[in-house]
């Protein structure tokens, strides 16, 4: 890991994550009868569990409202979800607000042109791996993994090692750890 990255990761208390196209890998499925799915990744799951459990908080921002994205988040224990976030700065303004931080000590994850307002605040920016090309221009990182395709698991893990979390990560599940 770059020392730059890490010197950012080493500073974050939350990771704010963007939905579809970063949590999901982007498609939306709807049934004859209009109820929406989503496809999510169990090991980006796990990912946000263990960073929960080392102290680091996790909040969805969103533009979209979906209950989809509510029932994914009370599995995940994730309690800030920011559905319908049409201005997504002010919404990331708030949550700094309510939780005492300051950007710096914030990553966010995102895809999408909507996001690039708060991927220029935060104190560390990754992009997925199939983001748009503009908003591969403004940020710190791109995932090697697609959204929805272990990104946020990508992410979780470089907080957890920079943070100093990954040699308990390892003893708990007991194997070795980093190379």
């Amino acid at each position: 890991m770059k020392k730059k990255i890490r010197g950012k990761l080493e500073k974050i208390k939350m990771l704010i994550l963007d939905v579809d196209g970063v949590m999901t890998d982007g498609r939306i499925i709807m049934d004859s009868d209009g109820r929406e799915i989503k496809n999510f990744y169990v090991r980006d799951g796990h990912g946000l569990v263990m960073l929960q459990r080392h102290g680091i908080r996790v909040a969805i921002l969103t533009g979209r409202t979906s209950s989809v994205v509510d029932h994914r988040a009370r599995e995940l224990k994730i309690a800030q979800v920011y559905q319908g976030a049409l201005n997504k700065k002010e919404v990331y303004a708030k949550i700094l607000e309510k939780n005492g931080l300051a950007p710096e000590e914030t990553a966010y994850l995102g895809d999408d042109i909507v996001d690039i307002p708060v991927l220029k605040m935060a104190g560390f920016s990754a992009a997925v791996a199939d983001a748009v090309d503009e908003v591969k221009k403004h940020v710190d990182y791109v995932t090697l993994c697609r959204g929805g395709k272990g990104a946020v698991r990508e992410i979780c893990e470089m907080l957890l090692e920079a943070l100093g979390f990954w040699p308990e990560v390892a003893r708990r599940y007991d194997f070795d750890g980093p190379e």
